[in-house]
């Protein structure tokens, strides 16, 4: 009902969107097309209503952008007004510059659009215009970006803040936290892109700047899709959507209409998704925004791939390839290349989907390599140094003028003595300040002695009551871990029932939030891998729960069917939580299996099941809701498969393929994952386990282990 009500929303809203202003804008276009109407003679005023439309119209059409910043320039750039050397007449011809750069960027030209910018940069520093060029450094940022050369990137836009702070320009600076949010999100820090995207937001609602909290939103929206976080993605889609309609930013709507048919596509309704894509596509095409038609033709293929059209997946994608390859966008080229790989190798077209994966690869690996990947870190220590040490000369500045001016007075008086009291007192004098100086500093030297055995024993005592503290906080880890050992069964029962299998269980920390289990009743065997939130302590007391819970559905109550065991684990765990004063979200995903002689039932939350068989993957995908909060949650679907001798079944928690680490510091990722156990079926199920682990160290490296590891095997 809720999907519902939101199509009808964008469907009536759409029909009511035109290309105009909002009110304020109406009145000031009304007026400056009266200006062109009177047919202007003078050329400084009509290359100030050029500009100032352009600055207005910036978002309606690429087109339109480019042709009034090009008579902005055509009048600036006459002899006459060349010659004035004016302030105003320079802001005006570095503002038609910065906006033409901007219309080229969106048109993919990015050897036009950096020309440009650094002309518009080059006139904002003759005017000393601090605010100018922070946003054409913040700009040129976005082109590197995009293009895949992240140090630059960041490099320009630390630039940028760096002015901005100078002069406290909000409006610029929500715009450069914005951009680092990007960086950061690129990267795959997810807490560091919502900082600087939260940073963002918070200016912009204080400035009322409708169309960056609408950004803001979108931004934001899209590091919980990353984080899996569905519902709080939708809802920042929709709140972004509703601001951009509000104002009429007709391009930020086609953008949000994509952006939430992308969740309803991993929500799995194809239906609601391919309408929102559409759309997107309708909008794009109707301002002739071709970067932007990239993203959608995307979802649109992926949609009719999944549904098993290839021939219109193909056509979408190639549309999308073509504009990605004209661009010269590396991330879009990647994207492309991918699908177009999948799509030719279902198509039973080997060559080419060869061709598409090794372009995908290749492209691939020019992004975020091992430098892109420092930059970030790097920019932001440098910025940071930058900003202490213009502190610090502020203040060896200020001592220096202090030592001056007592440097002075001491010489007037040195003068006076000496007139009065001739050289012999002086002799004297110096003498006795010599000693008195001399006494002084060895009292000061004495007292220096005494507070620095102090402070020594002090942190001495310190330290030792932080180790044994340290060692008290071991001590009861360990113990708990005694304690979660307990819940797990003995390998000894797993092989009792399941003769050929193995268990691979690394923990990140000594306690873990994954969890193994397994029951047996009568001829069936249950077994189960569990990843519930968080790790460490605060994971395992999670796991107890949960564990508990799926012991209680199957001994109290004496359920056996996967799906009725999840739902009523559900339930208890909610109950569990509920006792809570607290609001408490925690929960689990879980992939459930349940063997009765050759029949394999299998239910999950979130966490496949693969079964392989003749070197084939076959993937039972799970429902997409945790075990625990959920809005709107519906019951889990059991699934069930004939196994033939020879199958091999594996379920696992997101931790092996979620670890960073490969010379180029990347996520493992389900693909290669894939492609390690299609490589050891030949293996007994203890070998595979070795390889499997063995295969998980050298990946990570010195690298941190980042989430609980589990992995279970089985061979039919």
């Amino acid at each position: 009902m809720i999907r519902i009500k939101i199509g009808l929303l964008l469907l009536l809203s759409l029909t009511v969107l035109s290309v105009k202003a909002n009110n304020n804008e109406s009145i000031k276009l009304d007026s400056l097309n009266n200006v062109l109407k009177s047919n202007p003679k003078n050329d400084t005023l009509l290359a100030r209503t050029y500009v100032e439309l352009s600055n207005i119209l910036y978002v309606s059409s690429n087109d339109t952008l480019i042709a009034l910043a090009k008579k902005a320039l055509y009048h600036l750039e006459k002899p006459a007004i060349t010659a004035l050397k004016n302030h105003s007449i320079i802001d005006l011809k570095a503002q038609a510059c910065n906006n033409l750069g901007y219309g080229y960027k969106s048109e993919g030209k990015v050897e036009e659009a950096v020309k440009y910018y650094k002309k518009s940069i080059g006139l904002y520093t003759e005017i000393g215009d601090k605010a100018g060029i922070s946003s054409v450094l913040n700009n040129i940022g976005m082109i590197y970006e995009l293009n895949g050369n992240i140090p630059l990137a960041v490099e320009n836009y630390q630039e940028s803040l760096t002015l901005l702070q100078e002069i406290d320009d909000k409006y610029g600076l929500a715009t450069v936290f914005n951009n680092l949010g990007f960086v950061n999100k690129a990267q795959g820090d997810y807490d560091g892109a919502l900082k600087y995207y939260n940073k963002s937001l918070k200016i912009r609602e204080e400035i009322g700047d409708q169309r960056g909290v609408a950004t803001s939103l979108n931004n934001i929206a899209g590091v919980h899709l990353s984080k899996n976080e569905i519902d709080l993605a939708q809802n920042a889609y929709v709140k972004s959507m509703l601001i951009r309609k509000e104002i009429n930013d007709i391009k930020g709507v086609a953008n949000s209409l994509c952006n939430i048919g992308s969740v309803f596509e991993l929500k799995n309704e194809n239906d609601s998704a391919l309408h929102y894509f559409q759309n997107s596509i309708a909008i794009y095409q109707d301002i002739k925004n071709t970067l932007g038609l990239v993203k959608p033709y995307l979802g649109v293929a992926e949609i009719y791939a999944d549904d098993g059209n290839m021939n219109e997946a193909l056509i979408y994608t190639k549309k999308a390839m073509e504009i990605s390859k004209e661009l010269g966008f590396p991330e879009l080229i990647v994207k492309s290349a991918e699908l177009l790989s999948n799509i030719y190798e279902k198509q039973g077209n080997g060559k080419e989907a060869l061709k598409m994966f090794k372009l995908h690869i290749l492209m691939r690996d020019s992004i975020n390599n091992q430098e892109s990947q420092k930059a970030t870190v790097q920019q932001q220590a440098r910025y940071e140094y930058e900003k202490q040490k213009a502190v610090d000369d502020a203040k060896h500045d200020k001592q220096i003028a202090i030592e001056q001016e007592a440097k002075a007075k001491q010489k007037i008086i040195t003068y006076a003595t000496a007139g009065g009291l001739g050289l012999v007192v002086i002799f004297l004098v110096f003498v006795f300040n010599r000693l008195q100086v001399t006494k002084k500093q060895k009292i000061v030297i004495e007292t220096q002695k005494l507070e620095v055995e102090k402070q020594k024993t002090v942190v001495e005592l310190a330290h030792s009551e932080l180790e044994e503290k340290n060692q008290e906080i071991l001590d009861s880890i360990t113990y708990a871990k005694r304690i979660q050992n307990a819940i797990l069964p003995p390998l000894k029962v797993v092989k009792e029932y399941l003769t050929q299998s193995f268990i691979l269980y690394e923990p990140k920390d000594i306690v873990a939030g994954d969890f193994y289990w397994l029951e047996h009743r009568a001829n069936i065997v249950l077994f189960a891998a569990a990843d519930c939130t968080g790790h460490g302590v605060p994971g395992a007391m999670v796991s107890v729960v949960c564990n508990n819970a799926l012991n209680r559905s199957v001994r109290e109550y004496g359920l056996v069917d996967p799906a009725k065991i999840l739902d009523k684990t559900r339930e208890i765990v909610i109950q569990e939580f509920e006792k809570s004063d607290d609001e408490v979200k925690d929960g689990m995903d879980i992939a459930l299996c349940s063997l009765e002689g050759s029949t394999l039932k299998y239910a999950g939350a979130n966490n496949p099941l693969w079964i392989i068989r003749n070197q084939e993957i076959i993937e039972i995908k799970a429902n997409k809701q945790p075990i625990g909060q959920y809005d709107n949650p519906l019951p889990y679907t059991t699934h069930a498969v004939e196994l033939q001798k020879g199958d091999s079944i594996y379920i696992f928690s997101d931790g092996y393929v979620d670890q960073f680490g490969g010379k180029k510091g990347k996520k493992f990722k389900a693909q290669s994952f894939r492609t390690l156990l299609l490589s050891i079926q030949d293996k007994e199920m203890e070998e595979q386990q070795v390889i499997i682990k063995n295969t998980f160290e050298h990946w990570k490296g010195n690298l941190e282990q980042i989430d609980d590891v589990c992995v279970i095997g089985v061979k039919i």
